[in-house]
């Protein structure tokens, strides 16, 4: 009988309202703050999302016209 009250408190009961009737102290939650690197092209990728195209366009333009003069 006994384990079937146990087994009844962990099926309907949730995490929080256990381990409060347990007496222990509320699940710590789990944090990354100093593992985040940001970089030069990461936020400028980020805050112009655009950029990598004008970049290849004018690349492309650039070979282009640098393919023409190379075989005249």
């Amino acid at each position: 009988m006994r384990y079937l009250k146990l087994i009844s408190i962990l099926i309907i009961m949730g995490e929080a309202k256990r381990r409060r009737d347990l007496g222990l102290p509320p699940r710590e939650k789990k944090t990354n703050k100093g593992e985040k690197k940001s970089d030069f092209f990461g936020n400028l990728s980020a805050k112009y999302p655009f950029l990598p195209f004008i970049i290849g366009g004018v690349l492309l333009t650039v070979l282009v016209f640098d393919l023409m003069n190379y075989y005249k």
